[in-house]
């Protein structure tokens, strides 16, 4: 496993291949289809000797994706670009100082099956991070290591039924936490990235 040992994660690197993966300004040209609202998140990675990824389980009551593993983010207000969004909403659910972060790239959009196009950018910052969760919209802020995101198989996909439709969708479980949709679609874009 690439990353099991101490460092062989490279941030000037995974910059480049975020630029040439197609995240680097991707988003801004993508069209945004019919009612879809535009929302970022932030993947940041935490620059442990072994990285770690920064994830909250969101809030049980929330009307929106209750209960589910994400990335921080939401949606973009008007006047913002992905990385004001996605540093703005990080601050706003777990208290992540802004100024803390690196932007390393960002991802190319993924349109969600709830009507989102969601603009992910890649993060780093280095430990220890001082988080705040927010209780009305994050139940916990936790870190999660990198590497079996990587790893080949890792992310799989499954299907269910929703109400009357069928739908597939990438999954996987880390440490006993089951992570799906959306967020490991992006977990799996990342890996393609840094593989």
């Amino acid at each position: 496993m690439a990353l099991a040992a101490k460092r062989e994660f490279d941030p000037a690197g995974l910059s480049a291949r975020l630029a040439a993966y197609g995240g680097e300004g991707s988003a801004d040209r993508q069209e945004i289809e019919g009612d879809a609202l535009p929302a970022a998140v932030l993947a940041l990675i935490v620059d442990h000797p072994v990285p770690t990824l920064l994830m909250t389980l969101r809030a049980a009551d929330l009307a929106a994706h209750a209960g589910q593993i994400s990335f921080p983010g939401g949606r973009i207000e008007p006047g913002e670009d992905p990385v004001t969004a996605a540093l703005r909403e990080a601050e706003e659910e777990v208290g992540l100082d802004p100024a803390r972060v690196r932007i390393l790239g960002r991802l190319p959009a993924y349109h969600t099956v709830t009507g989102f196009l969601v603009h992910p950018v890649v993060g780093l910052a280095r430990p220890p991070l001082t988080l705040r969760p927010d209780p009305a919209e994050v139940a916990e802020a936790f870190e999660l290591p990198l590497a079996p995101f990587l790893v080949a198989g890792g992310l799989r996909r499954e299907s269910r039924n929703f109400g009357s439709r069928r739908a597939e969708f990438w999954a996987i479980e880390v440490e006993g936490r089951y992570i799906w949709g959306a967020t490991a679609a992006i977990l799996n874009m990342l890996r393609d990235v840094m593989k």
